[in-house]
């Protein structure tokens, strides 16, 4: 007997359904979940004795290097050094970069002259720069600010080109109708209506910044948390390695969170 297939309707069997959201609650749980399941697994390979200390020090090890890096060695100058070297690198980037990629998304002759260099330039790596910038900057705070703002700076232009130059034709158009000049167009569709996109664009490239500050901090530091794990490198303390990669994670996560939730509160009309 021929007939249609037996589908199930009992909405019970159905755990997760593709692109249902799930409540703040549930969400800080599972997040938190993931957590705690990845120290369980640390904890379990190391205090129970499967990873020689040598190579992976056990999180309680870890804890108890952290607190000696802030009571004994003035770790807190090393993490108020680093997120100076970040931010200023960024904030540097964000200040040239944001207006340059809001004339190459705006005006198209400034696109077709600078996006060929610019393409260029993102898939360089910071690091590769790093002997240029200590011959014309030093070894001082400069130079690690540079790494930051060559790390940030092409990746902004071009987000934020590609953000302006998508801004919607009819409203473009409705403007020019009403007697908007080519400046007005600019000042006051085109940049209103990718502020939102834009200030999504700076946080995702804020946590690509941190990135590179192990970078930046390699060669001629003599603080910071990059300065601190090649120390601890170099006396095989994987303890505080892991410490120092944690703040660093950490810093980047609440900046992150700040970020994003500035982002909702300037733009609450828009969706990010």
């Amino acid at each position: 007997m021929h007939g249609r297939p037996c589908i199930p309707t009992n909405p019970r069997i159905v755990l997760v359904r593709p692109l249902e959201p799930v409540s703040p609650s549930a969400r800080a749980v599972l997040g938190i979940g993931f957590f705690v399941l990845f120290v369980a697994v640390w904890a379990f390979f190391t205090l129970g004795g499967f990873v020689s200390p040598t190579f992976l020090a056990s999180p309680v090890t870890m804890l108890e290097e952290g607190i000696r890096l802030f009571t004994e060695f003035g770790f807190a100058k090393d993490v108020g050094m680093t997120v100076w070297r970040v931010v200023g690198g960024f904030v540097l980037a964000a200040v040239i970069g944001v207006p340059m990629g809001i004339a190459m998304g705006a005006w198209k002759p400034v696109e077709a002259f600078l996006e060929p260099f610019v393409s260029f330039c993102r898939y360089l790596p910071a690091s590769a720069f790093i002997p240029l910038l200590i011959l014309w900057a030093g070894i001082g705070e400069m130079q690690k600010i540079l790494v930051i703002f060559i790390g940030s700076f092409f990746q902004i232009v071009l987000m934020v080109a590609v953000t302006v130059g998508g801004a919607r034709r009819d409203l473009v158009e409705a403007a020019y109708t009403l007697g908007a000049t080519g400046r007005g167009i600019v000042r006051r569709v085109l940049i209103p209506g990718a502020a939102p996109q834009i200030a999504e664009t700076l946080r995702l490239v804020l946590g690509w910044a941190w990135t590179y500050i192990i970078v930046a901090e390699l060669i001629g530091a003599s603080s910071g948390i990059g300065h601190m794990i090649v120390d601890s490198q170099a006396l095989l303390n994987t303890g505080q390695i892991i410490f120092g990669i944690i703040i660093i994670g950490l810093i980047g996560l609440v900046s992150d969170f700040a970020f994003k939730a500035l982002n909702r509160r300037l733009f609450a009309w828009a969706t990010l």
